[in-house]
């Protein structure tokens, strides 16, 4: 495919099914610090803007202040478990032949997402798909974080410019990609709480198999 546009990619809800490593994680957490463990739907409600957020989701759940002497014990146990519990992350069906597809096309690829970047690269280890992304960003990569668009900017300033979908499951995403002026492709699959017809997206697709022929046949 000639000119083929870049690909950037959220992680979390988009790539790889997290939740069920981030909830055993989460848990583990709560359970260290003497608090209750909190359902998978409720730690999925939690995902997608950074460990920061997640934090002070748990700890409200947990009836403690998310602005005190917890915050950085709870976010340091968090992240230094994220690093080796990478067990329960898993890739989306069809991801793996969607990124080979794409790869065959040209696209060069990248990774951006509000998972800090240590994590984000065992998941990615872990599952297999760390060798297609030519650059990940994580959310303590840069000063900002999504829905912030420089990390977006960032992303496709590396893959050489020119024409760029960005992929993504969640409303941080669909606003992501409005900061950007981003066309964004949505998963509808993942975390996403609003209805589809209220996230602002351009295509949206519920099988990765039909993710390469929307990126060759995209109007720019």
């Amino acid at each position: 495919m000639s000119d083929a546009p870049s690909v950037i990619f959220d992680l979390d809800g988009t790539l790889i099914d997290s939740v069920p490593a981030i909830h055993a994680v989460s848990n583990a957490v709560l359970t260290e610090m003497g608090f209750e463990q909190l359902s998978l739907p409720m730690i999925r409600s939690f995902v997608g803007k950074g460990v920061p957020n997640l934090v002070r989701q748990l700890l409200i759940t947990s009836g403690e202040d998310p602005d005190g002497p917890l915050f950085a014990r709870v976010e340091h146990a968090l992240i230094a478990r994220y690093e080796t519990d990478v067990e329960g992350n898993v890739p989306y069906p069809n991801v793996i032949a969607a990124l080979d597809t794409l790869t065959e096309m040209g696209c060069r690829m990248a990774v951006c997402t509000n998972k800090p970047f240590a994590p984000a690269e065992a998941a990615l280890r872990h599952v297999g798909l760390w060798e297609y992304f030519e650059l990940t960003l994580g959310g303590d990569s840069m000063p900002t974080r999504k829905p912030e668009p420089q990390m977006l900017h960032h992303c496709h300033q590396a893959l050489g410019g020119g024409a760029m979908i960005y992929v993504g499951d969640s409303e941080v995403d669909a606003e992501t990609a409005v900061n950007a002026q981003a066309p964004f492709a949505i998963y509808s699959e993942g975390y996403r709480k609003t209805p589809l017809t209220e996230v602002p997206h351009d295509v949206a697709f519920s099988d990765w198999a039909m993710l390469p022929g929307l990126v060759e046949g995209w109007k720019w």
